[in-house]
């Protein structure tokens, strides 16, 4: 028998720390600000869905620096999304508010970039779009908080994504249609949350396109900055 391949597992670091984050799981919620769900065709308080992207589609990137980002292939219509991101360290299945609290682990700040030609053909023709949302790299993420840093349950604070220095998304975690304990709970209807699980919690309105040259800089209230340069 060949050698079994070797893979290592995903992991986050930890601002201020030699530790790092184990990943299980990536959650997104789709269309979590009502500003974007009517840019995006929706209005009013819909029922949450959610979409999964591998572990490996996290690209770290240091804490208020600017880093390389490889632009994807197979796109003429790449879009940026600025997510806060919760971290779990515990589990369980249909979760009440209180235990949902309780599972979480500390915040970030990620970005779920989006081939956006890719996934409305996907859309269109009524199939899976992974291929617009699950490419390589396509989940920039900075270092992980933990909760006791920002005030343990975020409810409220801006966060923001300028390009070239023009802002063009603008937002507050106090305008989510689902909170955070909510969109656990929902999650934890569909799927066994477990420790290492993390969920990128929505964008504001203000997708939009950018190309190769470009400098996103993204902010959240009691995050450090995340900066990508397309290459």
């Amino acid at each position: 028998m060949k050698n079994l391949p070797t893979v290592p597992a995903a992991t986050l670091p930890i601002l201020n720390s030699s530790q790092r984050f184990p990943v299980r799981r990536v959650y997104c919620v789709g269309r979590n600000y009502a500003d974007h769900a009517k840019e995006m065709g929706d209005t009013g308080r819909e029922p949450p869905f959610f979409f999964i992207k591998p572990p490996d589609t996290l690209f770290e990137c240091p804490p208020n620096a600017s880093v390389d980002w490889p632009y994807p292939s197979l796109t003429d219509d790449l879009h940026y999304e600025v997510e806060l991101v919760v971290a779990l360290n515990a589990g369980g299945s249909r979760l009440d508010a209180a235990a949902a609290r309780a599972a979480i682990w500390g915040y970030g700040l990620g970005l779920d970039m989006t081939r956006r030609d890719r996934q409305a053909e996907m859309k269109k023709q009524s199939k899976p779009w992974e291929i617009g949302k699950s490419f390589d790299h396509a989940s920039p993420i900075g270092p992980l908080l933990p909760a006791d840093a920002l005030g343990g349950l975020v409810t409220s604070g801006e966060i923001s994504l300028a390009v070239n220095g023009e802002q063009r998304q603008r937002g507050d975690f106090a305008q989510m249609i689902w909170n955070i304990e909510e969109m656990i709970c929902k999650i934890s209807e569909a799927w066994t949350l477990a420790p290492g699980d993390i969920i990128f919690t929505g964008t504001p309105a203000g997708v939009g396109p950018v190309v190769r040259g470009d400098e996103i800089r993204a902010k959240a209230a009691g995050l450090p900055d995340l900066v990508l340069r397309l290459n």
